[in-house]
């Protein structure tokens, strides 16, 4: 659940929603979270639109932008920090229509310390996290049947922990006894 700052001049970016709703979507899909309405709802951008004169490198250039990105601890491992990075400077440079502005980005990554990601009033902790979203995941699965009980809804498909998971190359139970002299 990134929340990502983008500081620039005024005026460098056409459509400053747009790169907002980008940026939030391009760091959801590198952090590969569920697509559930806690991440979506939780992982925004900010466009922070600085008069000029509000910064300069030591040259007194103003044409930079500098991008923070802050995750809760551990979400980016090294091959993820290397994709925001570069997919980020790569939708500031499309949003300003300006291709040398990649070499103008500053992408800066930044972890909120365990127990320090703020949601819903509580400074979660990662595992916090986590059981917020399996519930999420697990609630969305079921649907009420109208007497006040809930039934998987099988328009939904597997729960997450059964997805992708291979047929084992074990034999079935009966024929394994059947092997021992165990008859079924």
């Amino acid at each position: 659940m990134p929340m990502i700052d983008v500081y620039a001049a005024a005026g460098t970016f056409a459509d400053t929603h747009r790169l907002a709703v980008d940026l939030a979507a391009a760091v959801m899909r590198v952090e590969q979270v569920p697509d559930i309405p806690m991440f979506r709802q939780n992982t925004a951008a900010f466009v922070h639109e600085l008069p000029a004169s509000s910064l300069a490198n030591v040259d007194g250039d103003s044409s930079y932008v500098r991008v923070q990105v802050l995750t809760n601890a551990g979400a980016l491992d090294r091959d993820k920090q290397l994709a925001v990075v570069e997919q980020l400077t790569g939708i500031i440079s499309a949003a300003a229509d300006d291709p040398g502005l990649a070499d103008r980005t500053w992408v800066l990554l930044t972890e909120a310390p365990e127990g320090g990601w703020g949601l819903r009033g509580h400074a979660n902790t990662n595992a916090e996290l986590v059981a917020l979203a399996r519930a999420q995941i697990a609630g969305a699965l079921y649907r009420d049947v109208g007497d006040g009980s809930r039934q998987r809804d099988p328009r939904r498909g597997n729960p997450p922990h059964l997805r992708n998971r291979s047929r084992s190359k074990t034999p079935a139970l009966p024929a394994l006894l059947s092997r021992f002299g165990h008859g079924c």
